[in-house]
């Protein structure tokens, strides 16, 4: 650790200053009837937690609304098919803590959500995300503890919904997992994903 390492929170409040009034006055603590409304326009979420193993951040996404409220102190997250890591369920059921950012197409804003979560099979909870005849493995339950509005400059000085599609020249899922185990075949990996992953959404 050298000299210019910040290492406790009053050297970033002097280096920092005070923060404005409308990133105070923003927090609530349950869904108000416009957090409601931007939540539920949002099909994308990032969820962030905390375990034993370190952090996690992991997207969430559905042809929907991405959560379910259960009322105002309380949201209901889907578990859909996936790769079965489970790190982000393994964190929340070792430790609760729990924030979620949500994003819509063309806004630069973002909603975020901290709180507490619990991970349940409880059927009747299951029962409310039935898409085409299923039902996901779990729901993450979430009690809200703050929700608040995200400052759009980020998003505005990454141009996210105005530089189309920059990904042309990326490497594919295939070619990473090779990189990592020598004999791999990344190519028929990244074939064979598109139908396998229309057929397991849910």
């Amino acid at each position: 650790m050298d000299s210019y390492t910040v290492t406790d929170v009053a050297a970033l409040e002097e280096i920092y200053g005070k923060p404005g009034k409308a990133s105070l006055i923003k927090v609530a603590d349950h869904l108000t009837p416009l957090y409601r409304k931007w939540i539920m326009a949002s099909r994308l979420c990032i969820m962030s937690t905390v375990g034993p193993e370190g952090a996690d951040g992991s997207p969430r996404g559905d042809d929907g609304p991405v959560v379910q409220e259960l009322d105002p102190k309380t949201l209901l997250l889907p578990d859909w098919r996936g790769n079965n890591r489970m790190d982000t369920l393994r964190n929340i059921v070792q430790d609760g803590r729990i924030s979620l950012m949500f994003f819509v197409p063309g806004s630069n804003n973002v909603i975020r959500v901290n709180g507490t979560a619990i991970v349940t099979l409880d059927p009747e909870l299951l029962g409310r995300f039935d898409q085409r005849g299923k039902q996901p493995r779990s729901i993450t339950v979430i009690t809200i503890a703050e929700v608040y509005s995200q400052c759009a400059r980020a998003l505005m000085r990454a141009g996210v919904w105005k530089s189309g599609d920059e990904s042309a020249d990326l490497p594919t899922v295939g070619e990473m997992l090779a990189e990592q185990e020598a004999g791999f075949d990344g190519a028929e990996y990244d074939a064979a994903w598109g139908a396998r992953a229309q057929k397991t959404m849910w």
